[in-house]
């Protein structure tokens, strides 16, 4: 498989299971189309024409050239200058790696990785939130998270990754996406009547197992294990946390019980003031989740070798 295909083919399994739906990402593909249209020569240049097609500004081939044959993998959470030098130390050793896939955003993809928050606004409207409540909270955190970022290297790894000649690229969204969507049908399928009912649909899954082995298995944050689990919310996608205000807005839309990956301690005092469980599947492992759901669709039809490496653990299904 190209890298170029394997590229595409993860940008358009993350939008299949978009929770904006597939229409709905399209609808917003041909605005992006219409605005680079409307651009004058100059902006054209410098324009990133993979948003074109990839409505996931956190997820990109960072380096590395389209018809890159990939055949073998090394996935990481984090794939930074050590990981970098870490894979090329193997390939002296005789390892076939083909490309570098980080989960977590580099370079470009992490200077405007806030931009795939805007997912928040769909996410939480599908609960019964008002749209316009909900882009106004995300509008404000994206611009929190904007902020923050500003100062940081972005491309401290991907300079690593052009000096070692090693192909790199990040799969975010598309990822988180995956759970997100797996675990939302599997609450709404196995109705967990109580919260330590829920905790043991998550620690059926061999991601979560794995977590429980080396102390970082799901937990209950807010509530309890005798807690009446209700009405359940998954949010696992979007780039990072949403707006701490959301939790009030769940809970007038009857959500009871929030799962996430993980929440600040501002986040879980304001979902303790408005009574609503939250549980916390665990950041890791649920990125581990994502990825080894994408990874199966999208190595289904082409084999490729996948080496494990900073956090991330392989598991197929079938």
């Amino acid at each position: 498989m190209k890298l170029k295909k394997f590229y595409e083919s993860i940008i358009s399994e993350g939008i299949k299971s978009d929770p904006r739906g597939v229409s709905g990402v399209k609808a917003l593909l041909a605005e992006e189309k219409k605005k680079y249209e409307k651009l004058e020569k100059e902006k054209k240049e410098t324009f990133d024409r993979d948003r074109l097609f990839n409505p996931y500004a956190d997820s990109r081939v960072l380096f590395g050239t389209p018809e890159t044959e990939v055949k073998s993998i090394a996935v990481g959470i984090d794939i930074e200058v050590g990981e970098m030098v870490l894979i090329d130390r193997l390939r002296e050793r005789g390892e076939k790696i083909s490309c570098a896939v980080s989960h977590h955003p580099a370079g470009h993809a992490l200077a405007n990785f806030y931009e795939v928050m805007s997912l928040h606004a769909g996410l939480f409207s599908k609960s019964g939130i008002p749209v316009a409540v909900a882009e106004s909270l995300t509008k404000e955190k994206m611009g929190e998270v904007g902020r923050s970022i500003s100062s940081l290297n972005h491309m401290q790894v991907v300079d690593a990754a052009k000096l070692l000649d090693i192909p790199l690229m990040c799969v975010h969204t598309p990822a988180d996406n995956h759970v997100s969507v797996f675990l939302q049908k599997m609450f709404d399928t196995k109705k967990p009547k109580k919260l330590k009912n829920l905790l043991d649909i998550l620690n059926g899954l061999e991601e979560y197992k794995q977590a429980r082995s080396i102390n970082a298995g799901p937990t209950i944050l807010n509530g309890g294990p005798e807690s009446y689990a209700g009405k359940i919310f998954v949010d696992m996608t979007g780039g990072t946390q949403p707006s701490k205000e959301i939790f009030s807005r769940l809970a007038q839309q009857g959500i009871s019980t929030v799962v996430g990956m993980h929440y600040s301690e501002s986040h879980f005092k304001k979902a303790k003031e408005e009574r609503v469980n939250i549980v916390i599947a665990g950041h890791i492992s649920s990125d581990n989740l994502g990825l080894n759901l994408i990874l199966d669709k999208v190595t289904r039809k082409e084999k490729i070798n996948v080496i494990e490496l900073s956090g991330f653990r392989r598991v197929k299904r079938k």
